[in-house]
């Protein structure tokens, strides 16, 4: 799949199953996202990769994230599978680094480019992945679980594998009113 054609029919596989991402697979979607843009090279991102047991840890930390926050019964339960959605989720977490030149928000956004550039690599791979983020990103108890600190955030929540079905690319969004020239 040529670059363009990754980038116009870009889309998200919401139900995957296994297999997930091979060794050199996950090697080539964590080297891609390293390639994501990073004034300054402050590599403003941390990628922590769950998978087999991990993937039980990290419902574990949403767990106890939803009992904190008084969910009961199916509620509490959800919370704990909802990393086995998929063989691998990829939390992104921008790192932010105190620079004269680079400002925070700038730095959330290269861990974001992070996300879109390792979803991108699982597709030209024939996998499928989906980017999530929701009330676990910003959960205090998940943040500190996973390292997030002061101006960090976790930026997203990429979960990959073997597509259940494939989906068609949604029509793109019409432009019009969304651009304008000076």
């Amino acid at each position: 799949m040529d670059a363009k054609a990754l980038l116009l029919n870009r889309h998200s596989q919401p139900r995957l199953t296994y297999p997930g991402p091979t060794d050199s697979q996950l090697d080539a979607i964590l080297a891609a996202g390293s390639r994501a843009p990073d004034h300054a090279g402050l590599t403003p991102w941390e990628f922590v990769v769950a998978q087999d047991e991990g993937l039980e840890r990290l419902g574990e930390i949403y767990f106890q994230a939803a009992q904190a926050d008084g969910a009961e019964g199916e509620a509490l339960a959800r919370a704990r599978l909802l990393p086995t959605r998929a063989p691998m989720v990829i939390t992104v977490i921008a790192k932010v680094t105190s620079h004269p030149k680079v400002p925070t928000v700038e730095q959330h956004l290269s861990a974001g480019c992070a996300v879109m550039a390792m979803q991108m690599m699982a597709l030209t791979q024939g996998l499928g992945g989906i980017w999530r983020t929701g009330s676990y990103a910003r959960h205090p108890i998940v943040r500190e679980a996973l390292g997030a600190t002061g101006e960090d955030e976790i930026v997203g929540f990429l979960y990959l594998g073997t597509a259940v079905k494939e989906t068609q690319p949604r029509t793109a969004p019409a432009l019009n009113g969304r651009v304008r020239h000076l």
